[in-house]
């Protein structure tokens, strides 16, 4: 199942997060019990370096924004809530 265009009317960004975090990790389902503190990098396998590529361009690819190389560090991905914030950082911007 795809991700419907962002949306803000619609859907809060948590949720889409976890939905692409889900999707991309082949979560199947589990990422709809992750909270804001849920832990990311170290806590989920399946979320190696190559992972995290992926779901970068996917936030990129969903939420119609860039993310620069320098703008990505370890605590971007360190909870759930902290990529969530990063994202909501990203669509402020405009």
């Amino acid at each position: 199942m795809s991700v419907p265009p962002y949306d803000p009317a619609t859907l809060d960004v948590q949720r889409q997060v976890l939905h692409i975090l889900d999707q991309v990790l082949s979560l199947r389902g589990r990422a709809a019990d992750f909270t804001a503190s849920t832990r990311l990098l170290g806590s989920i396998p399946e979320l190696d370096s190559m992972a995290v590529v992926a779901v970068i361009t996917s936030l990129e690819e969903h939420f119609g924004f860039v993310v620069a190389d320098d703008e990505i560090d370890g605590s971007t991905f360190a909870t759930v809530g902290s990529l969530t914030a990063f994202v909501e950082g990203k669509l402020a911007q405009g």
